[in-house]
């Protein structure tokens, strides 16, 4: 695999320094990508970075993640409207230590270009800051440093000197991984095109080393907004933070248009398979997001987790789900389920002894009066647990309970609940 070629046809090289190519045909190297662990979690955003370390490993050469234990602690500058606000030491640390575990998943950790994870707080953990003026400070000028857009942008709304020295680190960083490693390459986002390019100025000048760049577009939307701009709107590759089920979600309701730049940001299949699936699901892009859904839940999550994920679909969007498939289902699965339609809260108590159907809908709030609930049951429309309700006088007990916590009802075909007890 020509890693530069592949970049070019997945439309995920966005700039590079001159000479990159001839490098990285010539010779097998090692290149790395640093990651500041800010957030609980890695993100879709994120994971454009992993898919070009996974890229450049497959390619045959060998990378490094760089978790950024020192820069975490400073904040980088770029392309913010204002000045982030610190995260706390032992909020980074768990932060870092668990975004390790999960690049673990994505990357080949074994044989001869086995990935390698190292802290860049490990650089300076015994470096003090008279050290840091004379070694890092002096190397780059005021004006070097100012004329980087992630310098310029941020002059008028306010930039400190904490983050003006953002890139002085990431320079260093690159440095001592050229020293250390013979890492001639740093990769990552076009946003990070001053601070790398810092670096191969910095080992330059320090060391008269040749060191190299090589940026992605930055991943926006069919309607140019960007991914992460709010955790509400993010979505994570955590689990406890975007379940399986929304992830998987997220990429059926993708946009049209986005399609195929996310099939080839994301995807490990060819550019022939990528190409023959473009034109055979042309009239049914719905189709072809399906196949790369499926392709990423599996990757980020787990193949257990994929197959919930389509159990969960099942109940709520089709016709063929049944009682028997609802009973079968897990805790989590229906926990799932909970957090994606109306949820209400019942007391085990109120159905002890059993409770009139017309009663429970009632009290919990689904309906508003018996007579709603008497007129839904005559028109067919109430179902419990995927059972039809035949009969107002119909008595809900414990033994309609799923796993002591659970009762699916539903109103029509589209009106769904989910009773959960205390």
């Amino acid at each position: 695999m020509n890693f530069i070629e592949e970049l070019r046809w997945r439309g995920m090289l966005h700039d590079a320094t001159p000479g990159v190519e001839e490098l990285l045909n010539g010779k097998k190297i090692c290149g790395y990508i640093g990651f500041d662990p800010t957030a609980p979690s890695m993100t879709i955003g994120n994971f454009v970075q992993i898919m070009l370390l996974k890229l450049f490993q497959l390619s045959g050469h060998k990378p490094i993640v760089l978790m950024g234990g020192a820069t975490g602690r400073i904040g980088d500058p770029s392309f913010k409207e204002k000045e982030r606000d610190l995260k706390s030491y032992e909020e980074l640390d768990t932060n870092l230590a668990f975004q390790k575990e999960q690049v673990k998943k994505f990357l080949n950790f074994d044989g001869p270009n086995a990935a390698i994870i190292v802290n860049n707080h490990d650089f300076y953990k015994e470096m003090n800051v008279l050290d840091f003026l004379r070694d890092v400070g002096k190397t780059l000028t005021v004006s070097y440093m100012m004329s980087k857009d992630s310098v310029k942008n941020r002059l008028e709304t306010g930039l400190s000197f904490t983050e003006f020295s953002y890139q002085l680190l990431q320079a260093y960083d690159f440095q001592i991984l050229f020293d250390k490693y013979d890492c001639l390459l740093q990769m990552g986002g076009s946003d990070q095109w001053g601070n790398i390019t810092s670096g191969t100025e910095f080992i330059r000048r320090n060391i008269e080393g040749k060191a190299y760049a090589v940026t992605t577009p930055l991943l926006t939307k069919a309607d140019g907004t960007k991914f992460g701009k709010s955790e509400q709107s993010n979505i994570w590759l955590d689990p406890t933070l975007t379940s399986a089920y929304k992830f998987y979600q997220f990429w059926i309701n993708a946009d049209d248009a986005d399609l195929p730049k996310y099939l080839r940001y994301f995807t490990l299949k060819t550019k022939e398979e990528v190409e023959n699936l473009e034109q055979v699901y042309a009239s049914d892009p719905r189709g072809l997001k399906a196949i790369l859904a499926e392709e990423l839940t599996r990757r980020v999550h787990s193949d257990d987790a994929f197959e919930s994920v389509l159990e969960v679909t099942n109940v709520l969007f089709t016709k063929d789900a049944t009682a028997e498939s609802l009973q079968k289902m897990t805790p989590f699965q229906l926990d799932i389920i909970a957090q994606e339609i109306p949820a209400y809260e019942l007391n085990m108590d109120d159905i002890k002894n059993g409770v009139l159907i017309t009663d429970l809908l009632v009290n919990v709030g689904i309906l508003s009066s018996k007579n709603e609930v008497r007129n839904a049951i005559m028109n067919n429309a109430i179902s419990v647990n995927k059972l039809k309700i035949t009969t107002h006088e119909h008595i809900i007990s414990v033994s309609d309970v799923l796993h002591d916590q659970y009762i699916m009802v539903e109103n029509g075909k589209k009106n769904k609940y989910m009773l959960v007890t205390k």
